[in-house]
């Protein structure tokens, strides 16, 4: 098993991937209030944070792509990925759950 432990860069790598994601995940789907807006980007902040290293690791694996990319890079993947897609089912759950209130 693969062991980041406290690298600071990693660390970094994952907070800069987390941010990435839930900023580009705006775009795609604007929230209706500022309450929602922050709930999903804290939501998916921690969620980039948490999942980024198994997602980074699973996307690289899936792709083919383990011996061109760095540890950094590895985790930032991950982590934009995995805080942009708990962003965007977090926006559609709320969305869903005022349409059948």
């Amino acid at each position: 098993m693969a062991d980041f432990g406290n690298d600071p860069s990693l660390w970094a790598a994952k907070g800069i991937g987390a941010a990435a994601g839930a900023a580009v995940s705006l775009i795609y789907m604007l929230p209706q209030s500022r309450r929602e807006a922050a709930s999903r980007f804290f939501t998916g902040l921690s969620c980039g944070l948490v999942f980024g290293g198994p997602a980074g690791l699973w996307i690289v694996a899936k792709l083919d792509i383990a011996g061109s990319l760095s540890g950094a890079e590895v985790m930032l993947t991950g982590s934009a990925a995995s805080s942009l897609v708990a962003w965007w089912v977090l926006g559609v759950a709320v969305r869903l759950a005022e349409r059948w209130e």
